[in-house]
């Protein structure tokens, strides 16, 4: 008798970029609400919106976004850039860097940056 799977089976080093991904996501967000209350200013229209309702619909929003986003990588198997086949994990990478990123900038605003 066959097994009948639902879904797909990835691997170790996608579920770490995953996890990696989400925790870098959730400390943005804190974050983030740690330098609006010392002054900031949210520069993202669409989170900025979300952040006049109140910091926990920020912070409910800013993880639903970043699961989403997650959800549609994991469905898109290949994509095509500039005629090269490319495999769509590849947009785990670039998010993983483009989250540290935000998440270093933001530990030099709140550790170097004096009002």
């Amino acid at each position: 008798m066959e097994r009948a799977y639902i879904g797909e089976i990835h691997s170790p080093k996608t579920l770490a970029l995953i996890l990696l991904i989400l925790l870098l996501s959730i400390t943005d967000a804190y974050l983030t609400l740690d330098l609006i209350n010392q002054g900031a200013v949210e520069l993202n229209p669409i989170m900025a919106y979300y952040l006049n309702h109140g910091a926990l619909t920020f912070f409910g929003m800013k993880y639903l976004l970043t699961c989403a986003s997650i959800i549609v990588i994991l469905i898109i198997k290949d994509l095509y850039l500039f005629r090269t086949k490319v495999q769509g994990k590849i947009l785990f990478v670039f998010h993983l860097i483009v989250l540290t990123s935000v998440v270093q900038w933001e530990l030099y605003l709140i550790l170097f940056y004096q009002r």
